[in-house]
């Protein structure tokens, strides 16, 4: 809140002095210095913590109103490579309502796990729909009641005001009525992000959140509003993927997916693209759901019984897998040291260069940059027209990018990031021109297993180009030989029957530059012996195996 500037100028003698002084004072009086920002705030389209960085959720979500007595899930999923949960709270009028003091506990959970902690009212849900869904607005007089367990969290804390506010009915009451809700956060001393989710069961399928997001961030009066898509059934494909997030970036409007999963009831989600794609563009995602799901939906707990010892198919794919939590997490800069630790970003990476290049893809190569406590990642951007665009991110100082338009220039840089989430400056920028096309399908495979259990385990395939042009779509065949079954691939589409597998590529697999290689993660049932396979062939025609 700002505060009208108060005139400081001495006691007058006369009536006429202080008349005119008054006068003056208005003339000359300025208004006060903008306060150094508290906690997360939005700033172009991009959720920032207090130290100016972006932060990019990387977590999970946990029904700890249903399970209150667990915990130790906070530091088991912190323990996973989590930055962030996304934790089911009630306010009573659907399920048991958590009081201050459990809100309170909560907070200091994720805080000594180190986790950030967004906070969501799930009375909400499918209002309108749903007998005993409660309003934003119920949601709302719900946080100010236990506003005294989140003041001066605002650097550890989001509020996620209503979990999937609207389902199919009345769905278009949402714009105005999350603007209100909003308000009234607002209005009642909230300085922390908010964040609102969509209607239709959060999956926004009418786009009344996507066609309104613009008017809802105005309608906030500190502009510190996220919005939460939540991605099941109706994100099925890569193209709808892509294009509701790109839409939100391309406006400038911060968008998380706030809850998505490997299969559901409404459809199957393409989990595949829901991973690359975010972190091709840098946004949070927050999978669903640590342990406890009933109701049909069992298979979407990432541990059994809430074991982190029993990690299921769902997640050794989210932990573990491409674009997953343990490879692309970062721990929020706030628990980097008191007073939110390293505030020196690192030295601009050199400039890159361009190898490698063919109708579809591109390889880079910089030099490194240099930071006091080190250099954990470089994020690679488009630059057209002065505007940047993510396109990948690397922790070595190559990338090879795919998905490049043909016979086309593109200008890509650099910037490097360390642990702290501080950035560079920008490097300077390489132009790059890609061919006409070309493919071919000769290729080698490399199989090998990374993990074993009783019954199953995780191997790793890297498919390798050994032509001279690039392979543009693919899929890859092979046979088991001793009753091995896929239970979870990703980096491609498995289909199985009896023995032989055949794998079609994802959409952000299916270039090979020439004498580059892609690699698929699985995890599979075994038998005891659980021999490796001895032949693959990519497009019909025989791989080289090593």
């Amino acid at each position: 809140m700002r505060l009208r500037p108060t005139p400081t100028a001495a006691r007058p003698a006369t009536v006429a002095a202080a008349l005119l002084a008054l006068f003056l004072s208005f003339l000359v009086a300025t208004p006060p210095a903008e306060a150094a920002p508290t906690g997360f705030r939005v700033q172009n389209g991009r959720l920032l913590e207090a130290n100016g960085n972006d932060f990019v959720m990387r977590g999970v979500n946990h029904a700890h109103t249903w399970y209150p007595d667990r915990i130790s899930s906070f530091a088991h999923i912190k323990a996973k490579g989590a930055n962030t949960v996304r934790v089911v709270l009630a306010n009573g009028d659907r399920w048991t309502r958590n009081d201050t003091a459990d809100v309170a506990n909560v907070v200091s959970q994720c805080k000594q796990s180190r986790l950030i902690c967004v906070l969501e009212v799930h009375d909400t849900t499918g209002y309108g729909e749903q007998s005993g869904a409660t309003t934003l607005s119920r949601a709302a007089d719900y946080w100010i009641s236990v506003k005294s367990a989140l003041a001066g969290q605002e650097d550890y804390v989001i509020v996620n005001i209503g979990n999937e506010p609207y389902g199919n009915t009345n769905y278009t009451a949402w714009t105005a009525d999350t603007k209100a809700a909003v308000q009234k956060l607002r209005g009642a001393g909230f300085d922390h992000t908010l964040m609102v989710d969509a209607p239709n069961w959060g999956q926004d399928w009418a786009f009344t959140m996507r066609d309104n997001a613009a008017s809802v961030f105005a309608a906030d009066p500190d502009a510190n509003t996220v919005f939460s898509i939540h991605m099941y059934g109706v994100f099925d494909t890569a193209a709808e993927i892509t294009d509701y997030l790109n839409r939100f970036v391309t406006a400038k409007l911060p968008i998380v997916v706030g809850e998505f999963g490997h299969d559901h009831s409404d459809g199957n989600p393409d989990e595949d693209t829901i991973l690359a794609v975010s972190q091709q563009l840098r946004l949070g995602y927050l999978g669903w759901s640590w342990s406890g799901n009933g109701g049909g939906v069992e298979y979407l707990d990432m541990v059994t019984n809430f074991d982190p010892n029993q990690l299921t198919s769902w997640g050794q794919r989210l932990f573990n897998g491409a674009n997953g939590i343990a490879a692309t997490a970062e721990e929020a800069a706030v628990y980097s040291g008191s007073g939110g630790g390293d505030t020196t970003p690192p030295t601009a990476p050199g400039t890159p260069t361009a190898s490698g290049v063919t109708s579809s893809s591109a390889t880079l190569t910089w030099a490194a940059a240099s930071d006091a406590t080190g250099v954990t990642g470089y994020d690679i951007v488009r630059v057209t027209g002065g505007t940047e665009s993510a396109v990948t991110s690397s922790t070595r100082t190559t990338a090879t990018l795919t998905g490049l338009s043909p016979a086309t220039s593109h200008t890509f840089a650099v910037y490097a990031r360390d642990a702290a989430g501080n950035r560079s400056p920008r490097s300077g920028t390489v132009t790059v021109t890609t061919s006409s096309g070309g493919s071919s399908s000769a290729c080698g495979v490399g199989y090998r297993v990374t993990g074993s259990w009783s019954g199953g385990f995780q191997g790793e395939i890297v498919l390798r180009n050994t032509g001279t042009s690039a392979i543009n779509g693919w899929t890859l065949r092979w046979s088991f030989p001793d009753s091995q079954r896929i239970t979870n691939l990703w980096g491609g589409t498995a289909t199985q029957s009896g023995s032989e597998v055949s794998v079609a590529a994802a959409s952000y697999t299916a270039t090979i530059p020439a004498s580059g290689s892609v690699t698929l993660g699985f995890t599979a049932s075994r038998s005891t012996a659980n021999p490796s396979p001895t032949a693959f062939t990519l497009n019909g025609a025989d791989c080289s195996v090593s």
